[in-house]
This record gives C-alpha cells, sequence and structure tokens, in this order.
C-alpha cells in the first residue's frame, strides 16, 4: 500500500499546509503499514525539497517545467494523476486550500476516486480509515469512509498538526512527463500577493470585519488590531460584495473556510455562511453592539458593544501589554 501527499507551494515556498499533509499521512503510514511518496510540483523547486524531512517525508518525487511556475489546474491534475498511477497509490492527501479544493476533485475524476473533502479529524480503525468532516454549513460533524479502490481526502489547513523534527534524508526523484499546450487551457497569468500580513488559511491569529464597520474608510481599525497581534485581517462576504475589501480576505462558505487560534469577529452578525467558514476556531472573540445576533451563541468571549468605542482602546492595551 502507498500513500501519495500533494505538497504544496508557491513561488518557490511551501505553505504551512504542506507539512501539515506530509505529516499526517506519515502518521497514517505507520498504522497501516503503507510508503509514503510526497509529491511537489512547480519550477524551480530543488532548493526546498529538504525542508520536507522534518515532517516525515522520506521520498520525494518533483515534477519541474517552467510553465508549471503558476498554477495549472489542467497541468497539475494531470501530473498528479500520473504519479498516483505509477506509483499505484491508493490513498492520496490534498490540503484544502483553494488549490486543493480545484485540484482534488479534477484528480478523483481521472482516477474514478472517492472523495472526503474538508476533513478536520482522520482516524484508522483496522485497515480503514475514517474522515470527520462538517455538514449542512459546519452545524453536523459526519464521519465518513471511502469505499472506493483509490482514496483522496482533503485536510482543512491549521487543523492538522506539522511540528517539524529532526529531519531524515530526502531521497529526492525528478518526474518528467509530456506537457503539451493543451495540458495549460487553463492556467493563472499572474498572483497578486499580500505583503505583511498572513493569509487566512494558515494564520494563528484572525481579526475580521464585517457590515458593522460601516465603510471601507474605517478598515484601519481591523489592521491595527491585526498588526498588534501578528495576524491576518478577514472579512464577511457583505464586506466582499459591497466592494470594501477583496475576495481574498472573505471567510465563510463562498471564501475561505478558517481554523485559527483567535478568531476576533467585529461587527460581523454571524450568518450561517460566514459561520461555516471560521467556527473550527479554537477560540472566538465577538464584538457585535446586538445582543442578539447570532455570533454570540459560538464566540467563547462576546463584548455588547459598538466596535468603534471597544477596538481602539483594545488595540492600545494589547500594545502595551505585548511592547509594542
Amino acid at each position: 500500500m502507498k500513500i501519495l501527499a500533494f505538497a504544496e507551494q508557491r513561488e518557490g515556498k511551501f505553505k504551512k499546509s504542506a507539512f501539515e499533509v506530509t505529516q499526517t499521512a506519515k502518521g497514517l503510514t505507520e498504522k497501516l503499514g503503507a510508503d509514503l511518496v510526497t509529491l511537489v510540483i512547480g519550477n524551480n523547486i530543488e532548493e526546498i525539497m529538504s525542508e520536507l524531512g522534518a515532517f516525515g517525508a522520506t521520498r520525494v518525487v518533483a515534477a519541474q517545467d517552467t510553465r508549471l511556475h503558476h498554477y495549472s489546474t489542467t497541468a497539475y491534475s494531470k501530473i498528479v494523476a500520473e504519479v498516483a498511477q505509477k506509483e499505484q497509490a491508493s490513498i492520496l492527501f490534498f490540503p484544502a486550500s483553494q488549490m486543493g479544493k480545484d485540484l482534488a476533485p479534477r484528480v478523483a475524476a481521472k482516477l474514478s476516486a472517492g472523495l472526503a473533502a474538508d476533513c478536520i479529524a482522520i482516524r484508522v480503525d483496522g485497515s480503514e480509515i475514517f474522515a470527520t468532516r462538517p455538514v449542512y454549513a459546519g452545524k453536523i460533524m459526519m464521519d465518513v469512509k471511502v469505499t472506493s479502490p483509490v482514496k483522496i481526502f482533503t485536510l482543512r489547513p491549521n487543523v492538522f498538526t506539522a511540528t517539524a523534527r529532526d529531519g531524515s534524508t530526502v531521497s529526492i526523484e525528478k518526474y518528467s512527463t509530456q506537457l503539451s499546450d493543451a495540458d495549460f487551457a487553463a492556467k493563472a497569468t499572474g498572483v497578486k500577493v499580500t505583503e505583511g500580513r498572513p493569509d487566512v488559511t494558515e494564520a494563528n491569529i484572525i481579526v475580521s470585519g464585517g457590515r458593522g464597520v460601516k465603510g471601507p474608510e474605517h478598515f484601519h481599525l481591523i489592521e491595527k488590531l491585526a498588526d498588534v497581534l501578528g495576524g491576518a485581517v478577514g472579512v464577511s462576504r457583505a464586506v466582499v460584495d459591497a466592494g470594501w475589501r477583496p475576495h481574498d480576505e472573505q471567510v465563510g462558505q463562498t471564501g475561505k473556510t478558517v481554523s485559527p487560534t483567535l478568531y476576533i469577529a467585529c461587527g460581523i452578525s454571524g450568518a450561517i455562511q460566514h459561520i461555516a467558514g471560521m467556527s473550527s476556531s479554537k477560540y472566538i472573540v465577538a464584538v457585535n453592539k446586538d445582543k442578539d445576533a447570532p455570533i454570540f451563541q459560538i464566540a467563547d468571549y462576546g463584548i455588547v458593544a459598538d466596535l468603534f468605542e471597544v477596538l481602539p482602546p483594545l488595540t492600545e492595551e494589547l500594545k502595551k501589554v505585548l511592547g509594542k
């Protein structure tokens, strides 16, 4: 039995989820008596391969091509499916990142594989793998078993452990494939990178703003608090729909699913669409002047007050406490 883990990288740097997927897959190999193969796709990625050794990888397959510098859903899915078939891998792991959510279903179709998406826990019972995943917009957690010969799981970022250990020696193998222009029918032509703050899917702390912020000119309050805490800025769907903030900051069912240690929701009522994307946060703090706002039903700590009166003094006090 072989397990294939897809390690996502962008611009020559591994995403945190790459380490989470690799270490989770490694843990399962020991329970199932399987071998682990880690796959990396991109360009100029030789120097980062050894980093995976600290998270359990011993054999890494690297698929490189100048055209793979940016993500291509058609080319990437072709390579993953080819490597899985060549290695006869019966279990595949992907991150439930924006890339993973796009890539995993395409690979599943090519391999006629069953797919359990956005898993928040994986366990082994005998020779069977059971995954826990949210359904009904996060209202229920369901244990599922994939019964197809080839099984695919996507893991929610920031949920699974990724702890670096003494790195093992990594064997790197180059994978060559014939890629035609047709394989790049869909491709990214450019990447916009947010400077200074972590991506919401990988951040341990997120400060989110909703319609209660009242306009884009007030989001400096959210940004200042996020910067003091070293966190990311998130927003609700209403904010994006209004054109106040970019879509890549949106948290929710139609945005990004996040699992930070601390999630601070400011002026967010707590629509089910938003809660579905952040309910797995370890600690949730809500600031809303409406005491009946649904967000308070899932919050660990709630402040019933106007965010314009709460955030400035809270930010200043945190500066003192944190020495910033």
